[in-house]
């Protein structure tokens, strides 16, 4: 992806952020608009660790938000932000989502959903570079269900497009992004457990701000939003636990 050239005195600030923020954020982005509708914010969406693997290649973003704070702070680590640009702003939940159409009863069986017999494909995000799979996959094995669900998995590139395979029918449950399942495109259209938190590693969700940021000091406004109580109650929307809680 190439910067877009801007008019004079006009902010471009470009966001690489995790598939599970998709809805979320969109909402703080047009938050941030109303106080600053001079800067334009680009948001690409995908999985964490695609995403810092291309900002550790050069891709050209100003800040970025991570499912996983881990992916983030290497970034540090590389040298390719500043520490004190590092931040939390909300720590992330699974849910087993199913279609209305779906005959399961989330509330008698709980997890015991996604090795039903009558259940051919459950939907994550791929483990190997999309934390919410990570989480997913934790889940399984503390729960004890992941020597029966394995063979039954179906791997997105991202928690979103694992969402969209079972949203679609492609699959018939889906441990996703409780975000998702909040999210305007999904909270009609089916129904969701809430998987404990105390069954997966916490999803503490962080970013920071590049040091080749074209625009640091509009990235660092839009970070400070996030992270503001304003920011925080959008977030809360979707389901992001406060980090402070």
């Amino acid at each position: 992806m190439s910067a877009k050239s801007e008019p004079a005195g006009n902010s471009l600030v470009r966001v690489a952020a995790a598939a599970d923020l998709r809805f979320a954020l969109e909402e703080v982005i047009a938050e941030f608009k109303k106080a600053e509708p001079d800067t334009k914010i680009e948001a690409t969406y995908g999985s964490s660790g695609n995403l810092s693997t291309q900002l550790a290649n050069g891709a050209p973003f100003d800040i970025f938000f991570s499912a996983d704070r881990a992916y983030a702070h290497r970034l540090v680590e590389q040298q390719l932000a500043d520490a004190d640009s590092e931040f939390v702003y909300g720590i992330g939940q699974i849910v087993v989502w199913v279609p209305n159409s779906s005959p399961l009863d989330l509330e008698k069986v709980c997890i015991g959903a996604v090795v039903d017999m009558a259940v051919r494909k459950v939907a994550i995000a791929n483990p190997e570079h999309a934390p919410y799979g990570r989480a997913a996959e934790a889940a399984f094995r503390s729960l004890g269900v992941y020597d029966q669900v394995r063979d039954r998995l179906v791997l997105g590139e991202n928690v979103a497009q694992a969402a969209q395979f079972v949203e679609s029918g492609a699959a018939d449950v889906g441990v996703i992004a409780l975000s998702l399942a909040m999210a305007p495109t999904m909270r009609d259209k089916g129904r969701y457990w809430h998987v404990p938190l105390d069954a997966y590693p916490r999803l503490e969700q962080a970013g920071v701000v590049l040091k080749a940021a074209g625009d640091a000091d509009a990235a660092r406004r839009f970070r400070a939003l996030v992270i503001s109580p304003r920011g925080q109650e959008l977030l809360a929307r979707y389901g992001f636990i406060r980090p402070e809680k």
